[in-house]
C-alpha cells in the first residue's frame, strides 16, 4: 500500500471538509449586500450541486482507507472531477475577493453591519477548503496509493 499516515489525520481532514462544505453550502444562499438568504437564484445552487462530487470523493476515500483497498477506476474518475471541483472553488475565492474589495467603493450607502465579517468568514472558509482537498489527495497517493493504470484495466469490470 501506501506510507503509514494515523488514521486520526484523516479522520480530521474528512471532519475538517465536511464541517466546511457544509457553512459554505449555507453561505452560497446568503447575500452580503443584502443580508438575506436567496433561495430564488440558480446560481446560487451552484455550490450545493458540486459540492455532491466533494461528498462523493470524501466517502470513497474514507471507504478506501478504512477497508485497506487499492484504488479503482471509479475513484480515479471521480478525483479527476475534483480536479475541476478544485478549480471551481478558486473560481468562488477570486468572486469573494472581488466583492469584498468593492466594499470601499459603496461606503456612502447603507452596508450591512455583518458585511465585512462574514464576508471574511466566507473568504477563509473557501480558502481553506482547497488545502483540504489537496490534503485529501495527498492521503489518497500516501494510504490508498498510486493509480496503477496496467492493474486497474486488468481488474476493472467490463
Amino acid at each position: 500500500m501506501g506510507v503509514k499516515i494515523k488514521i486520526g489525520a484523516i479522520r480530521q481532514n474528512l471532519i475538517i471538509s465536511i464541517s466546511i462544505l457544509f457553512v459554505l453550502m449555507i453561505f452560497s444562499f446568503y447575500g452580503l449586500y443584502s443580508n438575506h438568504f436567496h433561495f430564488n437564484q440558480l446560481e446560487r445552487f451552484l455550490f450545493p450541486i458540486i459540492s455532491v462530487i466533494h461528498f462523493i470523493y470524501l466517502y470513497i476515500l474514507w471507504f478506501k482507507v478504512s477497508e485497506n483497498e487499492y484504488p479503482d477506476t471509479i475513484m480515479r474518475n471521480i478525483e479527476y472531477t475534483m480536479y475541476g471541483v478544485v478549480l471551481f472553488y478558486i473560481f468562488k475565492i477570486i468572486e469573494t475577493a472581488l466583492l469584498l474589495g468593492t466594499y470601499t467603493k459603496f461606503e456612502g450607502y447603507i452596508i450591512p453591519t455583518t458585511f465585512l465579517p462574514l464576508g471574511i468568514i466566507k473568504i477563509s472558509l473557501q480558502i481553506l477548503l482547497p488545502v483540504c482537498t489537496i490534503w485529501s489527495f495527498s492521503i489518497r497517493k500516501k494510504k490508498v496509493g498510486n493509480y496503477n493504470f496496467d492493474y486497474l484495466n486488468e481488474h476493472s469490470d467490463h
